[in-house]
């Protein structure tokens, strides 16, 4: 039979050795308070009293400001400042990105740089239009004076039409005898309107000022911001009598016109009308005689 390892023994009996610890009067050697214990209560009971103070430590740390003192934790301020900062920059980077898409539209229009469309306003507009000759063949003298009427009155069908789509209202910039027409395969998204030079250029819509400055190739150019997605260009003008960010009246005086820029043919206003990123016939909106 193995032999029991004598200082395991000895280990364990001194683990359970009872000792007594007495509280006596330094003066008169009166025993106050006594009480029996052991190495392996002492062991027990300062093992649970280390486990009660980590707890306990841990609780005020994780639930009270006492964690903002540790070196190298973050405060409650820092954080709310940090998640305030990321909020602001994700609106910032929004923001640059519509300003971005804004910008490459106003580029657009400034350069005449578009695209060939697949369809614009006008074209689908085409499409859908019958061939009145073809339905009124062999028609009788009065079909043909009715027609006649039709087509007189059907001269503003589509203005008052697009009023109705668009639920807004244009006038005519400037008055005088139109020099060229609107042309998608010329790539002229504009009317050309001829007048003396410092005419008054009028606003075609309420809007806002979003573009006033000089080019080379159009002379002073004044860009302005409509409602329903539309802007409209004065290019060649004279001088400028608005500044960007100026909010203006339908009829406005805006500008004078002239003959600036390396493209004019003399003086003249060069009109463009655009509708989300489009161009759009300035004659479907506008009566300019």
């Amino acid at each position: 039979m193995a032999k029991k390892h004598p200082n395991k023994k000895k280990f364990k009996q001194k683990l359970i050795d009872k000792y007594r610890m007495v509280v006596i009067n330094e003066d008169t050697f009166e025993e106050k308070i006594s009480f029996k214990i052991t190495r392996l209560n002492v062991f027990v009971f300062g093992g649970l009293l280390s486990i009660l103070l980590i707890g306990l430590t841990s609780v005020l740390i994780a639930f009270t400001p006492l964690k903002e003192y540790i070196p190298g934790y973050s405060s409650t301020k820092l954080k709310r400042q940090a998640s305030d900062l990321v909020f602001k920059i994700d609106s910032l980077e929004n923001a640059l990105a519509v300003n971005e898409v804004y910008i490459d539209k106003v580029r657009k229009v400034l350069t005449g740089d578009v695209v060939d469309l697949e369809f614009n306003r006008d074209s689908v507009l085409e499409t859908v239009k019958f061939d009145k000759d073809s339905m009124l063949t062999g028609a009788s003298e009065i079909d043909s004076l009715f027609r006649i009427e039709v087509e007189r009155e059907d001269k503003f069908s589509f203005f008052k039409e697009a009023k109705r789509e668009v639920d807004i209202v244009f006038f005519a910039p400037i008055t005088g005898a139109i020099t060229q027409e609107y042309n998608i395969n010329q790539k002229h998204f504009a009317i050309d309107v001829a007048v003396k030079t410092g005419t008054p250029v009028k606003a075609a819509s309420d809007g806002t000022v979003i573009f006033a400055e000089w080019t080379a190739e159009t002379g002073h150019v004044i860009i302005l911001e409509h409602a329903k997605g539309f802007i409209s260009i004065y290019k060649h003008n004279g001088s400028l009598h608005k500044q960007q960010g100026d909010l203006v009246k339908s009829g406005e005086v805006i500008a004078s016109s002239g003959s600036t820029g390396e493209l004019t043919t003399g003086p003249h206003l060069h009109f463009e009308l655009w509708s989300d990123g489009y161009p759009v016939n300035p004659i479907n909106f506008i009566d300019f005689e």
